[in-house]
Protein backbone atom coordinates (compact mmCIF):
# COMPACT_ATOMS: atom_id res chain seq x y z
CA UNK A 1 0.00 0.00 0.00
CA UNK A 2 1.15 3.99 -0.81
CA UNK A 3 2.62 5.28 2.33
CA UNK A 4 1.26 8.41 1.84
CA UNK A 5 -1.89 10.76 1.01
CA UNK A 6 -2.09 14.23 -0.89
CA UNK A 7 -3.42 16.75 1.61
CA UNK A 8 -4.89 20.06 0.08
CA UNK A 9 -6.53 22.85 2.30
CA UNK A 10 -8.79 25.14 -0.55
CA UNK A 11 -9.27 29.17 0.81
CA UNK A 12 -10.35 31.82 -1.18
CA UNK A 13 -7.01 33.49 -1.74
CA UNK A 14 -4.37 30.20 -1.83
CA UNK A 15 -4.48 26.73 -1.59
CA UNK A 16 -1.95 24.93 0.83
CA UNK A 17 -1.32 21.57 0.01
CA UNK A 18 1.54 18.64 1.05
CA UNK A 19 2.15 14.99 1.29
CA UNK A 20 2.04 13.19 4.25
CA UNK A 21 2.95 9.94 5.20
CA UNK A 22 1.51 7.03 7.43
CA UNK A 23 3.33 7.95 10.27
CA UNK A 24 2.44 11.61 9.97
CA UNK A 25 5.21 13.23 8.80
CA UNK A 26 4.72 16.01 6.33
CA UNK A 27 7.13 15.02 3.34
CA UNK A 28 6.27 17.89 1.36
CA UNK A 29 4.22 21.53 1.67
CA UNK A 30 3.76 23.89 -0.65
CA UNK A 31 1.02 26.60 -1.53
CA UNK A 32 -0.39 27.96 -4.72
CA UNK A 33 -2.89 31.12 -5.14
CA UNK A 34 -6.54 30.28 -6.16
CA UNK A 35 -7.70 31.58 -9.23
CA UNK A 36 -11.73 32.60 -7.48
CA UNK A 37 -11.25 35.63 -10.57
CA UNK A 38 -10.87 32.95 -12.92
CA UNK A 39 -14.50 31.58 -12.35
CA UNK A 40 -15.26 28.35 -10.59
CA UNK A 41 -14.44 26.02 -13.45
CA UNK A 42 -10.76 27.29 -13.24
CA UNK A 43 -10.73 27.00 -9.44
CA UNK A 44 -11.75 23.18 -10.12
CA UNK A 45 -9.07 22.84 -12.79
CA UNK A 46 -6.35 24.57 -10.25
CA UNK A 47 -6.98 22.10 -7.46
CA UNK A 48 -6.35 18.88 -9.72
CA UNK A 49 -2.86 20.32 -11.37
CA UNK A 50 -1.60 21.20 -7.94
CA UNK A 51 -3.18 17.75 -6.82
CA UNK A 52 -1.70 15.60 -9.71
CA UNK A 53 1.53 17.76 -9.30
CA UNK A 54 2.32 16.96 -5.54
CA UNK A 55 1.26 12.75 -6.57
CA UNK A 56 4.21 13.36 -8.81
CA UNK A 57 6.13 14.50 -6.26
CA UNK A 58 5.94 11.57 -4.16
CA UNK A 59 7.68 7.84 -4.18
CA UNK A 60 5.00 6.15 -5.83
CA UNK A 61 0.95 6.67 -5.93
CA UNK A 62 -1.07 8.40 -3.02
CA UNK A 63 -3.07 6.31 -1.15
CA UNK A 64 -5.74 8.66 -1.22
CA UNK A 65 -6.46 12.39 -1.43
CA UNK A 66 -8.16 14.78 1.51
CA UNK A 67 -9.68 17.87 0.24
CA UNK A 68 -10.88 20.90 2.83
CA UNK A 69 -13.16 23.36 0.67
CA UNK A 70 -15.10 26.27 2.01
CA UNK A 71 -19.44 26.22 1.73
CA UNK A 72 -21.35 23.15 2.11
CA UNK A 73 -19.65 19.87 1.74
CA UNK A 74 -20.70 16.49 1.74
CA UNK A 75 -18.01 13.61 1.96
CA UNK A 76 -18.19 13.09 -2.05
CA UNK A 77 -19.27 16.48 -3.28
CA UNK A 78 -18.56 20.04 -3.06
CA UNK A 79 -22.66 21.04 -2.43
CA UNK A 80 -22.09 24.90 -2.49
CA UNK A 81 -19.09 27.48 -1.98
CA UNK A 82 -20.71 31.30 -2.87
CA UNK A 83 -17.26 32.21 -2.61
CA UNK A 84 -15.79 30.01 -5.13
CA UNK A 85 -18.89 29.58 -7.30
CA UNK A 86 -19.37 26.24 -6.91
CA UNK A 87 -22.91 23.88 -7.10
CA UNK A 88 -22.72 20.35 -6.81
CA UNK A 89 -19.11 19.41 -7.52
CA UNK A 90 -18.70 15.68 -7.59
CA UNK A 91 -15.45 15.00 -5.46
CA UNK A 92 -13.92 12.85 -8.75
CA UNK A 93 -14.03 16.20 -10.38
CA UNK A 94 -11.21 17.52 -8.39
CA UNK A 95 -8.18 14.96 -9.82
CA UNK A 96 -7.35 13.36 -12.72
CA UNK A 97 -6.21 10.38 -10.60
CA UNK A 98 -7.50 6.99 -9.89
CA UNK A 99 -7.33 7.43 -6.13
CA UNK A 100 -10.32 7.70 -3.97
CA UNK A 101 -11.16 11.47 -2.35
CA UNK A 102 -12.65 12.51 0.54
CA UNK A 103 -13.62 15.99 0.79
CA UNK A 104 -14.57 17.89 4.07
CA UNK A 105 -15.27 21.45 5.24
CA UNK A 106 -12.46 23.58 5.76
CA UNK A 107 -13.50 24.81 9.25
CA UNK A 108 -14.37 21.58 10.67
CA UNK A 109 -11.38 20.11 8.89
CA UNK A 110 -9.38 21.81 11.08
CA UNK A 111 -11.55 21.38 13.96
CA UNK A 112 -10.87 17.40 13.36
CA UNK A 113 -7.11 18.45 13.35
CA UNK A 114 -7.43 20.02 16.38
CA UNK A 115 -9.27 17.80 17.58
CA UNK A 116 -6.86 14.59 17.32
CA UNK A 117 -3.52 16.46 16.55
CA UNK A 118 -3.65 19.75 18.13
CA UNK A 119 -5.69 21.52 21.07
CA UNK A 120 -8.27 19.43 21.41
CA UNK A 121 -5.94 16.34 21.90
CA UNK A 122 -7.58 14.01 24.60
CA UNK A 123 -11.18 15.83 24.36
CA UNK A 124 -14.29 14.56 23.50
CA UNK A 125 -16.62 18.07 23.38
CA UNK A 126 -14.95 21.08 22.31
CA UNK A 127 -15.64 24.32 19.84
CA UNK A 128 -13.30 25.02 17.58
CA UNK A 129 -13.77 28.58 16.69
CA UNK A 130 -10.92 30.08 14.07
CA UNK A 131 -11.53 34.11 14.07
CA UNK A 132 -10.25 35.37 10.43
CA UNK A 133 -11.91 37.10 7.63
CA UNK A 134 -14.83 35.43 8.70
CA UNK A 135 -15.95 33.43 11.86
CA UNK A 136 -17.19 30.06 11.24
CA UNK A 137 -16.91 27.08 14.35
CA UNK A 138 -16.41 23.11 14.45
CA UNK A 139 -18.60 21.87 16.92
CA UNK A 140 -16.58 18.77 18.01
CA UNK A 141 -18.54 16.40 19.45
CA UNK A 142 -17.99 12.59 20.72
CA UNK A 143 -14.54 13.11 19.05
CA UNK A 144 -16.13 14.38 15.50
CA UNK A 145 -16.85 17.67 14.00
CA UNK A 146 -20.54 18.06 13.83
CA UNK A 147 -22.62 18.98 10.13
CA UNK A 148 -26.07 18.94 11.31
CA UNK A 149 -28.69 17.36 9.48
CA UNK A 150 -27.51 19.54 6.24
CA UNK A 151 -24.15 20.33 6.97
CA UNK A 152 -24.68 23.39 7.56
CA UNK A 153 -23.99 23.31 11.36
CA UNK A 154 -21.14 25.59 13.13
CA UNK A 155 -22.22 29.15 11.24
CA UNK A 156 -21.80 30.48 14.72
CA UNK A 157 -20.37 33.70 13.00
CA UNK A 158 -24.26 34.49 11.89
CA UNK A 159 -25.46 34.34 15.39
CA UNK A 160 -27.27 37.52 16.07
CA UNK A 161 -25.53 39.07 18.73
CA UNK A 162 -26.99 42.59 18.73
CA UNK A 163 -30.36 41.71 16.65
CA UNK A 164 -31.14 45.56 16.21
CA UNK A 165 -27.50 46.41 14.94
CA UNK A 166 -25.61 46.39 11.87
CA UNK A 167 -26.26 44.53 8.54
CA UNK A 168 -24.32 41.35 8.22
CA UNK A 169 -23.31 40.40 4.33
CA UNK A 170 -25.41 37.25 4.78
CA UNK A 171 -28.44 39.50 5.22
CA UNK A 172 -28.78 39.45 8.88
CA UNK A 173 -29.05 41.87 11.25
CA UNK A 174 -26.83 42.27 14.17
CA UNK A 175 -24.25 39.08 13.46
CA UNK A 176 -21.29 37.92 15.22
CA UNK A 177 -18.86 38.02 11.99
CA UNK A 178 -19.77 41.73 11.51
CA UNK A 179 -18.77 42.81 14.99
CA UNK A 180 -15.75 39.88 15.54
CA UNK A 181 -13.98 38.85 12.67
CA UNK A 182 -11.02 40.38 11.98
CA UNK A 183 -12.22 41.91 8.76
CA UNK A 184 -14.92 43.68 10.48
CA UNK A 185 -12.91 45.34 13.43
CA UNK A 186 -10.63 46.66 10.47
CA UNK A 187 -13.27 47.90 8.58
CA UNK A 188 -15.96 49.83 11.28
CA UNK A 189 -12.76 51.33 12.73
CA UNK A 190 -11.63 52.23 9.28
CA UNK A 191 -15.22 53.58 8.72
CA UNK A 192 -15.49 55.65 12.33
CA UNK A 193 -12.31 57.16 11.98
CA UNK A 194 -12.49 58.12 8.55
CA UNK A 195 -9.31 55.86 7.38
CA UNK A 196 -8.92 53.17 4.77
CA UNK A 197 -7.24 49.80 5.00
CA UNK A 198 -6.80 49.81 8.83
CA UNK A 199 -5.99 46.12 9.89
CA UNK A 200 -7.41 44.57 13.19
CA UNK A 201 -4.11 44.10 14.80
CA UNK A 202 -3.59 47.74 14.69
CA UNK A 203 -6.90 48.42 16.11
CA UNK A 204 -6.12 46.15 18.68
CA UNK A 205 -2.74 47.54 19.78
CA UNK A 206 -4.42 50.94 19.71
CA UNK A 207 -5.15 53.59 22.48
CA UNK A 208 -7.51 55.97 20.05
CA UNK A 209 -10.62 55.93 21.47
CA UNK A 210 -12.34 55.00 18.24
CA UNK A 211 -10.24 51.66 18.43
CA UNK A 212 -10.96 51.05 22.08
CA UNK A 213 -14.73 51.57 21.69
CA UNK A 214 -14.87 48.72 18.43
CA UNK A 215 -12.84 46.77 19.59
CA UNK A 216 -15.03 46.49 23.13
CA UNK A 217 -18.09 45.69 20.91
CA UNK A 218 -15.93 42.78 19.14
CA UNK A 219 -15.06 41.14 22.17
CA UNK A 220 -19.10 41.51 23.88
CA UNK A 221 -19.77 40.43 20.73
CA UNK A 222 -17.90 37.18 21.10
CA UNK A 223 -18.46 37.03 25.16
CA UNK A 224 -22.28 37.17 23.65
CA UNK A 225 -22.11 34.05 21.21
CA UNK A 226 -19.58 31.97 23.43
CA UNK A 227 -21.93 32.08 26.53
CA UNK A 228 -24.88 30.89 24.55
CA UNK A 229 -22.70 28.36 22.75
CA UNK A 230 -21.69 27.00 26.28
CA UNK A 231 -25.23 27.13 27.64
CA UNK A 232 -26.38 24.96 24.74
CA UNK A 233 -23.43 22.57 24.20
CA UNK A 234 -21.39 22.69 27.44
CA UNK A 235 -17.87 22.27 25.48
CA UNK A 236 -14.97 21.23 28.09
CA UNK A 237 -13.13 23.83 26.22
CA UNK A 238 -13.05 26.98 23.65
CA UNK A 239 -10.28 26.61 21.28
CA UNK A 240 -9.74 30.24 19.56
CA UNK A 241 -7.79 30.09 15.88
CA UNK A 242 -7.21 32.47 13.32
CA UNK A 243 -5.77 35.34 12.46
CA UNK A 244 -7.42 37.30 15.64
CA UNK A 245 -6.51 34.64 18.06
CA UNK A 246 -2.61 36.16 17.40
CA UNK A 247 -3.68 39.12 19.59
CA UNK A 248 -3.11 37.00 22.46
CA UNK A 249 -3.92 38.31 25.66
CA UNK A 250 -5.70 41.25 24.48
CA UNK A 251 -8.45 39.11 22.99
CA UNK A 252 -7.75 36.00 25.65
CA UNK A 253 -8.48 37.55 28.84
CA UNK A 254 -11.06 40.54 28.11
CA UNK A 255 -13.45 37.53 26.34
CA UNK A 256 -12.55 35.07 29.44
CA UNK A 257 -13.81 38.02 31.98
CA UNK A 258 -16.65 38.93 30.25
CA UNK A 259 -17.85 34.70 29.70
CA UNK A 260 -17.52 34.48 33.50
CA UNK A 261 -19.73 37.23 34.05
CA UNK A 262 -22.35 35.94 31.52
CA UNK A 263 -22.24 32.43 33.21
CA UNK A 264 -23.61 33.47 36.49
CA UNK A 265 -24.61 29.89 37.46
CA UNK A 266 -21.85 27.72 35.92
CA UNK A 267 -18.60 27.67 35.29
CA UNK A 268 -16.87 29.00 31.75
CA UNK A 269 -14.86 26.96 30.44
CA UNK A 270 -11.60 27.67 29.25
CA UNK A 271 -10.23 29.16 26.48
CA UNK A 272 -7.43 28.37 24.95
CA UNK A 273 -5.23 29.18 21.61
CA UNK A 274 -5.30 26.67 18.81
CA UNK A 275 -1.88 24.58 18.16
CA UNK A 276 -1.94 23.93 14.53
CA UNK A 277 -2.40 27.65 13.14
CA UNK A 278 -2.26 28.18 9.22
CA UNK A 279 -1.62 24.02 9.14
CA UNK A 280 -5.04 22.45 10.50
CA UNK A 281 -7.02 22.52 7.55
CA UNK A 282 -3.84 20.85 5.78
CA UNK A 283 -3.33 18.40 8.56
CA UNK A 284 -7.15 18.24 8.90
CA UNK A 285 -7.60 17.32 4.77
CA UNK A 286 -4.61 14.86 5.30
CA UNK A 287 -6.51 12.83 8.10
CA UNK A 288 -9.91 12.47 5.51
CA UNK A 289 -6.93 11.63 2.80
CA UNK A 290 -6.26 8.21 5.35
CA UNK A 291 -9.56 7.93 5.88
CA UNK A 292 -10.30 7.87 1.77
CA UNK A 293 -7.88 5.38 1.77
CA UNK A 294 -9.52 3.08 4.08
CA UNK A 295 -7.45 3.80 7.08
CA UNK A 296 -8.96 5.79 9.89
CA UNK A 297 -6.72 4.24 12.73
CA UNK A 298 -4.16 6.90 11.61
CA UNK A 299 -3.96 10.07 13.34
CA UNK A 300 -4.59 9.08 17.00
CA UNK A 301 -1.50 7.68 17.42
CA UNK A 302 0.38 10.59 16.10
CA UNK A 303 2.44 13.24 18.14
CA UNK A 304 3.12 16.39 16.81
CA UNK A 305 6.45 18.70 17.80
CA UNK A 306 4.42 22.28 17.84
CA UNK A 307 8.10 23.63 17.96
CA UNK A 308 9.46 22.36 14.71
CA UNK A 309 5.88 21.70 12.86
CA UNK A 310 6.62 17.87 11.47
CA UNK A 311 4.30 15.37 13.29
CA UNK A 312 6.27 11.82 13.94
CA UNK A 313 5.07 8.53 15.16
Amino acid sequence: MSSFVVALDVGGTSMKGGLVSESGAVLLSERRPTPRAEGPEAVVAAISDFISHLAASGDGVPAGVGLAVPGLVSGNSALYAANLGWRDVPATDFTTLDIPVLLGHDVRTGGLAESILGAGRGLTDFLFLPIGTGIAGASIIHGEPYGGSSGWAGEIGHTPVFPDGEQCACGQFGCLETYASAASVGRRYSLRAGLEGVKAEQVVSSDDPIAIEVWDEAVEALSLALATYTLLLDPSVIVLGGGLAEAGPALFDPVRTRLVKRLAFRDAPPLIPAALGVDAGMLGASLLGWRAAGRPELGPGWVMDVRSGPLVS
